[in-house]
């Protein structure tokens, strides 16, 4: 089996998201896709972490740049 990316647990949890949104499937199907759906949530979420802390700790041993988490950065739109 090959390994899970982050990309391939969102295309499939897109892909989930549109045979939910269709409405063709019975109950059964819709909660064992939704369930399907929160585990890949769960995964992406924990690689986005993931890649967070790494990006904080390459900043970090710069030493000249501060790590900021990425909600408090204002984007000057």
């Amino acid at each position: 089996m090959a390994k899970k990316t982050f990309e391939s647990a969102l295309a499939r949890l897109e892909k989930i998201t549109e045979e939910l949104e269709n409405g063709d499937l019975s109950l059964e199907a819709s909660l064992k896709k939704f369930d399907e759906g929160i585990q890949l949530t769960e995964f992406c979420n924990a690689k986005l972490t993931e890649a967070r802390t790494k990006v904080e700790i390459l900043l970090e041993k710069n030493g000249r740049l501060k790590a900021e988490p990425f909600d408090e950065i204002e984007h000057g739109d």
